[in-house]
């Protein structure tokens, strides 16, 4: 049996990352923007909230 010398609770943050770059692309569409600019807005919003859940988790 394996034990945890660590019991941090640890998070991250790939989900939104995953999500809103999928979905991007629809909402763009959906709203009548581009599919491509949809995907980089949800790519740069994914990616920002990846970053603040690393930086928040790392204290």
């Amino acid at each position: 049996m394996t034990t945890s010398r660590s019991n941090r609770n640890i998070m991250a943050g790939g989900a939104p990352l995953a999500i809103l770059t999928i979905a991007g692309p629809f909402v763009a569409g959906a709203l009548g923007y581009s599919p491509s600019m949809g995907f980089l807005v949800g790519l740069g919003l994914g990616v920002a909230i990846a970053l603040l859940v690393w930086l928040a988790g790392s204290r």
